[in-house]
């Protein structure tokens, strides 16, 4: 099925079909999970352990004051710059500084990689940002110009298994505010628009040994030319569940909704664009790379075809 939402100077089609995470305004519950994990830092002492100190009156300190912790050959120095990052491991609650790259591709979207950064600020918050590299020519102004780019900040708040994220991002171009304003007030469907639109979002994950879970919700609001006759509002949203057969590999269900909302074309109208549910296998390593494929049925009343999605990435 082909949706078109069409104005006096200028069209806009989308053709339908995809999966889990859609529009990608963050990362997924892989992504998420991976950033989470951080190694535990510490060092112990038993009775047998040699503790060197030096005597200021009779030698030279070291340029570095260090604490050796073992014996023999084996002894590790300990410097105030590690105890310090130490410390501040201990108030960031043990998290560092995380990036994750995704490729990401399906049936409605196409083709668009993403990223997002997590910085820790505190024992249960990060601050976080995000980018996606839209490349469908559908979603810019023709052959591969103005092309849809979204970037966004946020934060992510660490409860229990749970990591609550809200962000809200800009994107760039044409798809939701209809390009540029022409000399009688409209617009054009030519050249991109900086803060085209307006993203509100949050992501909700879940994870514990055996269980994980995913909610998103998203609106994408016109914001230049909101009131001209091209803009374009859309929901989007999901909510997937699966089980944990190790912690490599995991599998469950998926379900995602895409809807324009609002649509001020002189002869458009609003209209669900699909509904998508599903399956999902993922699968991790240890390294921090994942892969996670979804598909199944459009369930939405006149669209025919199955959906399906594929998201590779790497956090490091």
């Amino acid at each position: 099925m082909k949706l078109r939402f069409a104005g006096a100077a200028s069209a806009l089609t989308l053709a339908c079909v995809l999966s889990a995470p859609a529009f990608a305004q963050g990362p997924d519950s892989t992504a998420i999970e991976a950033a989470a994990a951080a190694a535990a830092v510490s060092v112990t002492a038993t009775d047998e352990d040699e503790i060197k100190v030096f005597d200021l009156t009779q030698a030279a300190a070291p340029a570095t004051p260090a604490l050796a912790v073992g014996a023999g050959t084996a002894d590790i120095p300990v410097t105030a710059a590690a105890l310090a990052a130490a410390a501040q491991g201990a108030e960031n609650g043990g998290r560092s500084d995380s990036f994750t790259v995704a490729l990401n591709q399906d049936s409605f979207f196409g083709f668009y990689p993403s990223f997002n950064g997590l910085i820790p600020v505190s024992e249960n918050v990060d601050f976080s940002f995000y980018g996606i590299l839209w490349t469908t020519d559908g979603f810019g102004t023709g052959l591969g110009s103005d092309l849809w780019t979204e970037f966004g900040v946020g934060a992510a708040i660490y409860s229990g298994g749970f990591v609550i994220k809200p962000q809200i991002g800009l994107t760039n171009g044409a798809l939701l505010s209809g390009g540029v304003v022409n000399n009688a007030g409209n617009p054009t469907g030519t050249g991109g628009n900086f803060a085209d639109g307006i993203v509100p979002s949050l992501t909700i994950n879940y994870s514990d040994e055996t269980f994980e879970a995913e909610y998103y919700g998203g609106y994408y609001a016109a914001l230049r030319n909101r009131n001209e006759n091209a803009a374009l509002d859309f929901l989007h949203t999901w909510i997937n569940a699966g089980y944990k057969f190790s912690d490599k590999i995991s599998a469950g269900a998926h379900y995602e909704l895409l809807s324009n909302t609002r649509n001020t074309f002189p002869t458009g109208a609003t209209a669900r664009v699909y509904q998508w549910v599903g399956p999902y296998v993922q699968f991790k390593t240890s390294n921090g790379f994942f892969a996670r494929f979804t598909a199944g049925a459009d369930i939405e009343s006149g669209n025919d075809g199955d959906f399906y999605k594929l998201s590779a990435g790497f956090t490091f």
